[in-house]
């Protein structure tokens, strides 16, 4: 069941969550998305990279797009705005992906497109914030103010763009399988629980089909 498995990851900014898709998915095997999506989405449509990563989770700014969307998920509809354009690229190449064999897919709503995607389990990462700091300090080589300010501004970001293309709250218990905490279980810790949830999930399948 792992290789035809649908991770999606949700994540707070500096908490580990590209590392986190980026370990299970050499672990069972599976091709990762996160940055390698917009390169994905690029080949796929008519919209440079460069474009898609001035508006990756970003979110748009119509009402009737959402509208449309909700009623109708699976239309070919280019907005009026470039934003409307980007997402609906996005969304078309997660549905691809979707049907195809198994994968990980880091944020960009991943887990609400799928949502219908009988292999998907849907992961949020989060953890402290002093653990978010001592991480955002270390990568991007910056003091603690201006990591706390790239910090809020990213999970807003996030928030938003989640929050206004989905049904659900961004970081919400309720809207995924799992919620992983990086600061209290580490990067290794949250890897084997998603396992764990995978086997436990292949062994509740198997006693329903009995």
């Amino acid at each position: 069941m792992a290789e035809n498995s649908i991770i999606a990851i949700g994540r707070q900014f500096g908490s580990g969550g590209h590392e986190v898709g980026r370990r299970i998915a050499a672990e069972l095997g599976l091709k990762l998305y996160d940055k390698e999506l917009l390169k994905t989405v690029a080949e796929q449509s008519n919209i440079c990279e460069q474009v898609l990563q001035d508006y990756d989770e970003k979110p748009t700014n119509s009402l009737l797009y959402s509208i449309v969307m909700d009623v109708y998920p699976s239309m070919n509809y280019v907005g009026n705005t470039l934003s409307q354009q980007v997402y609906q690229a996005q969304y078309e190449t997660i549905r691809r992906l979707g049907e195809k064999g198994g994968c990980v897919i880091v944020g960009r709503a991943a887990d609400y497109i799928l949502r219908d995607n009988p292999r998907l389990t849907s992961v949020f990462i989060h953890s402290s914030m002093r653990f978010r700091l001592d991480r955002v300090m270390e990568f991007e080589h910056i003091d603690e103010n201006k990591a706390k300010d790239m910090i809020l501004k990213a999970d807003k970001k996030r928030a938003s763009f989640y929050n206004f293309q989905t049904e659900k709250k961004w970081g919400a218990a309720s809207s995924y399988n799992l919620s992983l905490d990086t600061s209290d279980i580490g990067i290794d810790g949250c890897v084997r629980m998603i396992e764990l949830y995978l086997e436990q999930k292949k062994k509740g399948q198997h006693k329903s089909q009995n």
